[in-house]
């Protein structure tokens, strides 16, 4: 056994996986051997999910009862919605209000004396949980605005669904591809916190209810699921500080500000995921105002080409790019890291199955660093 330490365990495998895999050097993300490219622009978001849970991509004979099944399951008890809305009426935190209603889910769950070992049972959980998050948050985003939540919509797909319940309207089919686009490519990347997280409560055998909650308490941290949301603020900032995007990039570079949306803890050139969505911000922005795709794409190719910061390993990550998309969706801010997720729920599920299906219990150890011989003296001499 190595006594070498791996602070944030750096380059230790743990597992193995089909799932998805990460080239940093080369940008490349693949989900079960397709690039992410091929599935985020001929794929929809039901498709990915079958591809993870399944192995596979679905026929269309088999992605309809799928389908079904995920809109068929939409509905969330009438205690749930009574609960978001008494959260949002205290103002709580909309990762923390999803995280209370995906531990609800599980009061109503059909199957909840399944076998721990019935993998088949704990997909069903999966996908139970994975239809409902978009209901709660919409719900719980619409109380926030002092308006009824809106029931699903029986003829939209899960990405096309959350937009309506968030806003009352359908959304027109840019709206609809781009978010639908923003899910697939945010499913999975590897061993990531909340990922790992999940996998650690699922070899335990605790049910999926907790393995996701655990993955939403880890994706709630500013660490790992925030930078969409940081990313989004600052350009607020710079749009109100009347100054040109380049002179506020250069005084906060001055002042050592870090610019979020830059770097990433895997990639060494520009996060694949970044180039998609900035197409797409492109898009959108062709179509209303294109304010916030010109400071983005302005601030990239200052710091980029000018900065060198490509030289050095620093190149945009998704959030670069998501959160302006989702800005321009008309999504709050605050929701962004719940909308991540939304999708990355799809991710957590097939990664507990998948080690589930060969488990061993993660039980790392620590070295321990302190006193071997303290002398004990009894309460009253002390």
């Amino acid at each position: 056994m190595s006594d070498d330490l791996k602070k944030g365990l750096e380059g230790v495998l743990v597992a193995e996986s089909e799932l998805s895999s990460i080239d940093g050097d080369a940008g490349r993300l693949i989900y079960r051997g397709y690039a992410i490219e091929e599935l985020a622009r001929g794929t929809s978001y039901e498709e990915a999910l079958y591809l993870l849970w399944n192995g596979y991509l679905p026929t269309e004979d088999e992605l309809e009862p799928f389908a079904d099944a995920l809109m068929n399951e939409r509905e969330v008890d009438d205690t749930v919605l009574e609960t978001m809305e008494k959260l949002a009426a205290a103002d709580e935190r909309p990762m923390a209000a999803l995280r209370t209603a995906v531990s609800m889910f599980s009061a109503f769950e059909p199957e909840s004396d399944a076998d721990p070992e019935d993998l088949d049972a704990t997909l069903r959980q999966g996908r139970r949980i994975t239809a409902k998050i978009p209901t709660a948050l919409a719900a719980f985003e619409r109380y926030r605005i002092g308006e009824e939540p809106v029931d699903p919509h029986p003829d939209l797909g899960l990405a096309a669904n959350f937009l309506y319940m968030l806003t009352g309207e359908e959304p027109d089919d840019v709206a609809a591809e781009t978010f639908d686009q923003a899910l697939i490519l945010h499913a999975d990347h590897g061993l990531n916190a909340s990922t790992f997280t999940s996998m650690v409560i699922g070899s335990t055998m605790a049910d999926i209810y907790s393995a996701v909650t655990g993955g939403i308490c880890a994706l709630s941290g500013p660490l790992h699921g925030g930078a969409n949301q940081d990313v989004m603020e600052v350009l607020m900032e710079i749009d109100e500080s009347n100054l040109d995007p380049l002179d506020w990039v250069e005084q906060a570079t001055d002042e050592g500000r870090r610019i979020p949306g830059f770097g990433h803890r895997v990639y060494n050139v520009k996060d694949p995921r970044a180039k998609i969505l900035q197409e797409r911000s492109e898009e959108l922005a062709a179509e209303g105002d294109s304010k916030w795709y010109d400071i983005t794409s302005t601030i990239e190719e200052y710091l980029t080409e000018e900065k060198g910061l490509v030289d050095k390993g620093i190149a945009p990550n998704v959030d670069f790019y998501s959160g302006s998309v989702y800005y321009q969706l008309g999504i709050p801010i605050d929701m962004y890291t719940p909308i991540f997720a939304m999708s990355r729920v799809g991710g957590w599920i097939a990664h507990v199955l998948e080690y589930q299906d060969d488990n061993r219990l993660i039980r790392p150890r620590a070295r321990y660093v302190g006193s071997e011989d303290q002398g004990f003296v009894p309460l009253e001499e002390r």
